[in-house]
């Protein structure tokens, strides 16, 4: 694995850190460190995903960073903070992969 998909792939969990982050500073002694984290999540997904950008294709490194953060976010929501569990969800979120392994296929 090159450098450049190792950079989008923490891009990706960086890109999970921020909504993460912002759910969290919901809580009164976690605002200001919430806040100040989810922006520091921000700013490291941005520069992780454009350095990526040097070698992978834009459409591609576009579409992996948001499902992993997608699939990610989702997962949490529904693990930790009680988001609905439903299996119609988990379908949306096998097709969001799904998806995501074609563009790297091809």
């Amino acid at each position: 694995m090159s450098i450049y998909w190792i950079s989008l792939l923490l891009a990706g969990v960086c890109e999970i850190g921020w909504p993460l982050r912002l759910k969290l500073a919901d809580f009164p002694n976690m605002k200001i460190w919430g806040i100040g984290i989810a922006v520091i999540s921000m700013a490291l997904s941005g520069v992780l995903l454009w350095y990526s950008l040097k070698e992978i294709p834009i459409g591609t490194a576009y579409a992996v960073w948001t499902s992993i953060g997608a699939v990610g976010t989702f997962t949490l929501g529904v693990l930790v903070f009680g988001d609905p569990n439903i299996p119609i969800r988990w379908i949306g979120v096998a097709l969001i992969l799904l998806g995501v392994i074609l563009l790297k296929m091809g």
